[in-house]
């Protein structure tokens, strides 16, 4: 059944919002953005976006399912049976989705229960966003993400975690670069992996036809997994000029997640762990001095939370906009970021843009986001998500109202 969107604002994910506009929906995608005369006559269902913006729906381009944004999520995580967990990650999953993204990216689950959860999704067992995930994070003994990635040292063994990465049906292979905040015991800027060992992994890889994302905090571990090919830097938090050369000149993504170390110094006496917090309040300017250089040098920036990490929910992962905006990027570069350049990324050519032919995974806000980007970053300011375009999901401030959305697997109690 076709439905037409009218009367408000039209983001396309690139160009600045137009108005006297309407979207025609039909069989899931978009059949028609013109004119709002082109229109004349329509008889199907409408709906009036009149005071706002219709857009893509949102793109996080790095988040954790199987992490609950606890004080110490790693720990709390470890306390789930998997089948405890694969329901709190199809939850959290679904709790994005009614925030506004329609796809995210999982830098690193536990036991591949994140795939599990994916490939329901996608059957259309269950309502939830468009998946892309890593599986096991490779990470050098001893190394950021070793309580549950797959440890690898040596060139021969980074190439065979690849390769089983690949094998258990990874759609991108993560390899951690250098050191982080939430491991213990290590510093964020010394790089984790020789450049040997980067180039091997990243290498199998691409012989795969696999993106690539790399925790890379230090700028030697930046480097190397910039000159191994890597598709995204993730944080890039002590990024310097060598870094920026490299991945401008390669077209390297910055994947920033100013969100989680927001989260950790905003809620420093809130149970996380203390040498957590040391870190996080050390790298906290940097990480946005870095972010702030490689914006105003040109450089492609997708928009990532780390969402699962302290205080970093599930659900608010919009907020990361405004935290970009308020390190100085433009309010339109922004919602490029979450929509048309976070898809090029991930590899998800049907979603990002409102265009003819892409899918109707759509958001609509209140105002122009180009103008407050706080439109699009609180959720306060959503009116609803559509899921195809025929199955909205909508918002209201405070929260979210609990209605059929004629999506099997979505209840008003799990609403």
């Amino acid at each position: 059944m076709a439905k037409l969107f009218i009367g408000g604002l039209v983001f396309d994910g690139v160009a600045k919002p137009v108005s006297g506009h309407g979207v025609l929906v039909e069989e899931g995608r978009v059949a028609a953005v013109a004119p709002a005369a082109e229109f004349a006559g329509f008889t199907g269902e409408t709906v009036d976006t009149s005071g706002g913006t219709l857009m893509p729906g949102l793109i996080d381009c790095h988040v954790h399912l199987t992490l609950g944004g606890e004080g110490d999520p790693g720990t709390a995580q470890s306390k789930f049976s998997p089948a405890q967990l694969a329901l709190k990650a199809l939850e959290r999953a679904q709790t994005t989705l009614r925030a506004g993204i329609v796809a995210v990216r999982d830098c690193g689950g536990k036991d591949y229960i994140e795939l599990s959860v994916r490939d329901a999704i996608k059957r259309g067992e269950f309502p939830g966003p468009m998946i892309r995930a890593s599986g096991r994070v490779i990470c050098m003994t001893g190394g950021h993400g070793n309580r549950t990635g797959r440890i690898a040292d040596g060139v021969d063994d980074v190439v065979k975690a690849v390769r089983e990465q690949i094998h258990a049906g990874a759609d991108v292979i993560k390899i951690m670069a250098t050191g982080g905040v939430m491991t213990p015991g290590v510093d964020p800027e010394d790089a984790h992996y020789t450049r040997e060992e980067m180039v091997a992994g990243l290498a199998e890889a691409q012989r795969f036809r696999k993106r690539s994302a790399s925790h890379a905090q230090g700028a030697e571990g930046i480097l190397n997994a910039v000159l191994g090919g890597v598709s995204s830097i993730e944080h890039g938090i002590f990024m310097d000029d060598e870094c920026l050369a490299a991945m401008l000149e390669r077209g390297t993504f910055l994947v920033p997640t100013l969100a989680a170390v927001h989260n950790i110094v905003g809620n420093r006496d809130k149970g996380i762990p203390m040498w957590a917090v040391e870190k996080a309040e050390r790298v906290y300017e940097i990480h946005k001095v870095a972010f702030r250089r490689f914006y105003e040098a040109g450089g492609k920036i997708a928009m990532g939370t780390d969402a699962g990490t302290p205080f970093n929910l599930h659900g608010e992962n919009a907020r990361e906009l405004h935290y970009m905006v308020e390190c100085g990027m433009k309010p339109l570069d922004a919602l490029r970021a979450g929509t048309s350049l976070a898809a090029d990324l991930v590899d998800l050519p049907d979603y990002g843009l409102l265009r003819k032919g892409q899918i109707a995974d759509l958001l609509l806000v209140d105002g122009n986001p180009a103008e407050d980007i706080a439109k699009a970053a609180d959720r306060k300011n959503h009116r609803a998500v559509f899921s195809r375009g025929t199955a909205g999901m909508p918002v209201m401030a405070g929260g979210l109202r609990a209605a059929a959305m004629g999506m099997p697997g979505l209840s008003k109690a799990a609403l």
